[in-house]
């Protein structure tokens, strides 16, 4: 008789069930099988917390046949993820099945290779109670937040809002945000840059400081133009000139973290879009030659550990791709911030075959799962990889006229690297959120040497406000103050957007007025639940129950006492009142009444209302004007979104005009006839009827 080996996904059970063979039968549990009530509160607050979990409506057959199949096996094997949430999967299924959680009944894979495969059958273990308990205290701590915290937004905001613990955290961060970018005053400064040659091609400096080395940073056009009149006539010289060698060390592999963020950063993901395309790369492909495999190693992880073995694999494929040079000679440890044994026992994210190369896997799969392997791939390589090795220079150029109203001059500066090895960066280099200054490319210079001056030149610029988060910046806050964990991020951000509390805009996370409202509330009345610090503190606590150095009760315990007293606190504060979510004004004129209109969110998203209700009750379609104007008959190209909720373009006077189109109208206009182009890839092409003008994206990709 067969034994029984269950996971969670189909995928997942399949790449396994290849690498086990006849003796095994793999099934799936498709997930959670049960949880706590979806209509009540499922938790007896007066007995310790008791959860009363049921089986997951949906999945009663699922469960029959699984215990069906149980009881005709040789013995079972739960082989659910790596984490607490795996355990926690694995701790209800042996709970349903009958099996005893003290029994060797659990198995885990790092990796779902063949080797993966035999090492977590080779080591079979009890299910782990304390990581279980982890997710269990976090699953209660949610529930009596949501259940108890929602009715009372319901009450004082708006019918239909929820709560989250973690949630109304991420919200907090980004409204903090808003509020410091509105309380921001820009600084004026003047920048003075000098355009120099020696010869050859010219280069930059800038002004640094005074001739006795005082920084300065003209603060008006005035002070500017002082400086620029006092060059008048001056002679460049170098006065002082600095050469040093650089050498650049590769980022570590990827943590849940980084992959979510260089993902965000480099292809334009999602962290759900991430997550669900690392599900993919570990659970399985079929790769031609090899069958079905798990590309990636558990992609939930915060640890940068790496083995010996794929350390050497990795050094193994880069000597005989690249050359001996190119490997790094010592082997690298990188400090993990994980507190915890059990989360330091996975790997960093990498592929688990390194000599399969994303070109081999390009062959078999492709869209999200290839270039995210791609990236996993090129990052944990690189890393193994030898330092970039650059020579710098740093001039200091003088700037001076004997004759003028400042005789001693001026100091300008500029600096710049030769790459003379380039190690790692010939195969990956980390992309960044910030336009980082470009160093400038320097000729040949000698201290003592003049210099002719081409260009002088001041610019007035303005300091600039903190930006909004991208997902990629506020997973990086999310982790830097310790709120959630690897497999929260993407979760936390969905949640918050669903909900209505968060809005993408043009990339950034930006605070809606209902956001702001429930945070302003949360804020007064809750703000241990919305306070960095004691959410941090939480997790602390949650990894305390997972290393079983604390009792998940008690955990539970000490947060719902000073909960359920904020509450009842907060509700006498509030008794009798209700807050007013404000309108969002559109900047459009009811044609009926002549009153603003403004925008409001319903069931199926946002539309404009006339402010003027309950007596003008007029609503029309929220569209976004485009700029572009119709090729057939000169109307305004809108911005509109599908029943399925895709974003496409059509003119404002549909139905009379019934162009319409997918592809993006942009500002730049048709070089032969002046209409509208319109964007498809990376090309812009002109949709007039008889004109066939097409050209390139311009680079940088946009087409201003």
């Amino acid at each position: 008789m067969a034994k029984l080996v269950i996971v969670e996904s189909p995928a997942k059970a399949k790449t396994i069930g290849k690498y086990l063979g006849k003796d095994y039968e793999v099934t799936a549990s498709m997930g959670h099988i049960r949880d706590l009530p979806a209509s009540q509160l499922g938790i007896d607050v007066e007995h310790d917390y008791a959860p009363q979990y049921i089986s997951i409506k949906g999945k009663e057959k699922l469960i029959k046949e699984l215990k069906a199949e149980a009881k005709k096996a040789d013995g079972v094997l739960l082989a659910t993820d790596p984490d607490r949430e795996g355990e926690a999967i694995s701790w209800h299924l042996a709970n349903i099945l009958g099996l005893d959680p003290k029994q060797p009944n659990r198995v885990t894979f790092d990796e779902i290779t063949k080797k993966g495969v035999q090492e977590g059958m080779a080591h079979p273990r009890a299910i782990d109670e304390d990581l279980f308990n982890a997710q269990q205290a976090r699953r209660v701590l949610d529930r009596l937040v949501g259940y108890k915290l929602s009715p009372f937004l319901w009450r004082k905001v708006r019918r239909g809002l929820s709560a989250g613990r973690v949630q109304s955290v991420a919200v907090r961060l980004i409204d903090d945000r808003e509020k410091e970018i509105e309380a921001f005053k820009p600084d004026e400064y003047w920048n003075v840059d000098a355009l120099l040659a020696a010869g050859g091609k010219p280069f930059a400096a800038r002004l640094a400081t005074d001739a006795a080395g005082k920084k300065l940073l003209p603060q008006n056009r005035q002070e500017a133009d002082a400086v620029v009149r006092a060059l008048d006539g001056a002679t460049y010289t170098v006065t002082e000139l600095k050469k040093g060698k650089r050498t650049k060390a590769p980022t570590p592999p990827f943590i849940t973290s980084t992959m979510q963020q260089e993902a965000s950063r480099r292809l334009g993901f999602t962290a759900t879009r991430t997550m669900r395309a690392a599900q993919t790369l570990y659970e399985g492909v079929e790769i031609a030659g090899r069958g079905m495999m798990g590309l990636i190693t558990y992609m939930r992880t915060d640890s940068l550990r790496v083995s010996d073995e794929a350390v050497a694999a990795a050094k193994g494929f880069i000597t005989e791709n690249y050359g001996p040079q190119y490997v790094n000679g010592t082997k690298r440890v990188w400090k993990t911030k994980s507190a915890t044994a059990a989360q330091d026992a996975h790997e960093a994210v990498r592929p688990s075959v390194p000599a399969l190369t994303p070109d081999e896997v390009d062959k078999n799969i492709t869209g999200d799962t290839a270039k995210l392997y791609r990236m996993i791939w090129s990052r944990f390589i690189a890393s193994q990889m030898s330092d970039c090795e650059m020579d710098t220079v740093s001039v200091t150029v003088t700037g001076a006229n004997p004759a003028g109203p400042v005789p001693e001059g001026y100091r300008f500066k500029a600096s710049g690297f030769t790459v003379t090895f380039d190690g790692f960066t010939t195969l990956y280099e980390e992309a960044t959120d910030d336009k980082e200054k470009k160093e400038t490319s320097l000729p040949p210079l000698a201290e003592g040497q003049e210099l002719a001056l081409k260009e002088l030149k001041s610019e007035q610029k303005f300091t600039q406000p903190p930006a909004r988060y991208t997902e990629a910046t506020l997973i990086r806050a999310l982790e830097e103050n310790g709120i959630g964990r690897p497999s929260t991020y993407a979760p936390i951000i969905t949640t918050i957007i669903d909900r209505g509390y968060v809005e993408r805009d043009a990339k950034k996370l930006k605070p809606t007025l209902l956001g702001r409202t429930v945070d302003g509330l949360m804020l007064d009345q809750f703000p241990h639940i919305v306070d960095v610090d004691f959410s941090a503190q939480m997790e602390k606590n949650l990894d305390k129950v997972e290393s079983g150095t604390a009792d998940w009760r008690k955990t539970v315990d000490d947060f719902y006492q000073e909960f359920a007293q904020s509450l009842s606190t907060a509700e006498k504060n509030m008794e009798g009142k209700k807050i007013k979510v404000p309108d969002e004004p559109s900047g459009e004129i009811c044609e009926l009444c002549g009153k603003p209109m403004v925008i409001k969110s319903g069931r199926y998203g946002k539309f404009l209302a006339c402010s003027g209700f309950p007596e003008c009750r007029n609503t029309k379609r929220l569209v976004k004007d485009t700029g572009g104007l119709c090729p057939k008959c000169g109307g305004r190209m809108l911005q509109r979104k599908s029943a399925k909720g895709r974003i496409y373009y059509g003119c404002e006077k549909y139905p009379a005009c019934d162009f319409m189109t997918w592809d993006e109208p942009v500002p730049t206009k048709c070089e032969k006839c002046g209409a509208t182009l319109f964007r498809k890839g990376q090309k812009l092409y002109c949709a007039k009827d008889g004109c066939d003008f097409t050209m390139p994206v311009p680079k940088g990709g946009s087409a201003q």
